[in-house]
């Protein structure tokens, strides 16, 4: 059904490929929430089939006008789960690089929670002359490259996401105010979640691994095993057949399947300015080969857990999903 429309796309669209297993650009539409049904079906159906799309020249949107794309991809848009809307606006998550918005490692977004974003729709504002692109993997492909033992094995595997992870060691350059705005706002409230490590689209069907810098640990394995399984598997995913990379000019629009990609944007541009925008869209709970579905383990304010933790006691308040 998808190809077919994408087979019959109407006058003046047209659909190119950036990389050969995701990632495509979209030229000819000028992106708004009240676009014409016929239009509205041949982006979802790229987006499905790209993962991630991409359009050029948006300058025409601005924060509300994001906001009312998420329609063109799922039925509401959601606040991140911990960091600070930008003022003004209901949903618009602003990343400034002069302020902290620098999140240079592998990830899918927001996998600490159950049901995670199913669309991400992120628009460049202010682009370095050089530097700043982003990168984006596609998951089904990684789980496709992997031996048939692997697979067998991965299907098998659940993981545990976090949003409290140890920021100092990934990032050890980092100033001083990135950490402390990393632990304020972002660990505000302390998720862990279990998900499968791979798990079926809603959508498509296909499989995809389900990893990123999100994972804790594998559940049931020691501590050494749990990394040299997450990496061995990781590394699949990140491996440059399976990448796309976009080169920011303000005014673009990327929107990605959450479900299906991972992401890095790529710091390299020194003290140049780069500010991008994101408006998520929600999601549901993932499921595994065999139909379980993941489930939040705790979820605590960080203000309960610092308190207990001086007190020598433990604060955990569990939610079953």
């Amino acid at each position: 059904m998808s190809q077919n429309i994408l087979d019959n796309l109407p006058q003046g669209i047209s659909i190119h490929p950036v990389a050969g297993r995701i990632g495509a650009e979209i030229r000819g539409i000028t992106l708004s929430g009240d676009l014409p049904a016929e239009v509205r079906n041949v982006i979802r159906a790229a987006w499905l089939k790209y993962k991630v799309i991409f359009f050029r020249g948006q300058t025409h949107l601005d924060d509300a006008s994001q906001e009312q794309l998420v329609g063109l991809f799922g039925d509401k848009a959601v606040p991140h789960p911990t960091a600070h809307t930008k003022e003004g606006t209901s949903y618009v998550l602003e990343l400034d690089s002069h302020r902290g918005g620098r999140a240079n490692s592998w990830h899918t977004d927001v996998t600490f929670v159950d049901a995670y974003p199913q669309a991400s729709i992120l628009r460049g504002v202010t682009i370095p002359e050089a530097g700043g692109d982003t990168v984006w993997a596609n998951t089904h492909t990684a789980y496709n490259d992997l031996s048939p033992e692997l697979r067998e094995l991965a299907e098998k595997l659940w993981a545990v996401h976090t949003n409290e992870y140890d920021y100092a060691a990934r990032k050890p350059q980092a100033d001083p105010e990135a950490l402390k705005r990393y632990q304020e706002v972002f660990t505000s409230t302390v998720y862990e979640t279990e998900h499968p490590v791979v798990h079926v689209h809603p959508e498509t069907g296909e499989r995809h691994l389900l990893l990123g810098h999100f994972v804790k640990r594998i559940v049931g394995l020691p501590a050494a095993d749990s990394r040299h399984l997450f990496n061995l598997l990781q590394n699949h995913v990140t491996s440059l057949e399976n990448t796309v990379r976009w080169r920011w000019q303000p005014g673009d629009v990327a929107v990605w399947d959450n479900r299906a990609t991972q992401h890095y944007a790529v710091d390299d541009y020194a003290d140049a300015h780069r500010v991008v925008r994101r408006v998520t869209v929600d999601g549901t709970v993932p499921v595994s080969v065999d139909g379980r579905r993941s489930r939040t383990l705790s979820k605590v304010a960080k203000h309960k857990a610092d308190s207990a933790a001086n007190e020598g006691t433990a604060a955990r308040e569990t939610a079953v999903a």
